[in-house]
């Protein structure tokens, strides 16, 4: 006699991807919030750390996983890329230049918490989600 207070699995999406897959795809995205937040007194680095990280564990077992990983590591380089090029310039002026770069890298700052959560949401409704600015870099 089966148990009627048993959970039922997790159903798949109206996109037909499971929703552990869904979750690990929000993960690579969330993960570049806390590799962000945790590196952030040294510049927010490690904001591509954690899709990384996944995107290598998870690639040739979960394709949606992959697909957004990538996404994310790709996203999230671009962010580190124009963080340093703004701390070359700052640092390039003797400091001088942070009255440029200081409004820029608050508004990156901004779009880049945005659009990693929207891209966590989405992916965790079976979206493939793409960030409106990334170099391609891993394909």
């Amino acid at each position: 006699m089966s148990d009627p207070y048993a959970n039922p699995p997790p159903a798949p999406s109206d996109s037909g991807i499971s929703a552990e897959h869904r979750q690990w795809a929000m993960f690579a995205h969330l993960s570049a919030l806390i590799g962000g937040l945790l590196t952030s007194p040294a510049g927010g680095w490690g904001c591509f750390i954690g899709p990384l990280v996944i995107w290598l564990i998870k690639k040739e077992t979960m394709p949606f996983v992959d697909d957004q990983a990538k996404e994310a590591l790709n996203f999230n380089i671009t962010v580190a890329i124009i963080a340093l090029v703004m701390a070359v310039v700052t640092f390039m002026t003797l400091g001088l230049g942070i009255l440029f770069t200081g409004p820029i890298m608050l508004v990156v700052g901004i779009a880049w918490l945005v659009f990693t959560i929207i891209a966590a949401i989405r992916s965790n409704e079976g979206q493939a989600y793409r960030y409106p600015v990334a170099i391609r870099l891993i394909r």
